[in-house]
């Protein structure tokens, strides 16, 4: 589980990882993929849910790379997350 100041610290550290340019996703306590824009976008909901353990679809226990899954999509936006090895 990471805590607020671990996903702050993700979130400023942009959508792909270094080295290797890897791109994020999170993942909730509730099993749900949110993309980087996603999370980014609705960071005080997210810090808030960490915070106070609150199970309400916004507190990200991880981060994660999408390696090889073309078909891995944002539950809140429904835009795909992008791959790191299945793009055209």
């Amino acid at each position: 589980m990471i805590d607020y100041k671990q996903f702050e610290k993700h979130v400023n550290d942009g959508p792909y990882t270094f080295p290797g340019a890897y791109p994020v996703f999170f993942i909730t306590s509730d099993g749900a993929a949110l993309s980087f824009d996603a999370a980014k976008d609705n960071v005080d909901l997210v810090k808030d849910s960490i915070e106070n353990h609150h199970n309400d679809g916004w507190r990200v226990i991880a981060v994660a790379v999408n390696y090889e899954n073309p078909d891995l999509y944002c539950d809140h936006t429904n835009e795909r997350i992008e791959s790191a090895y299945c793009e055209d």
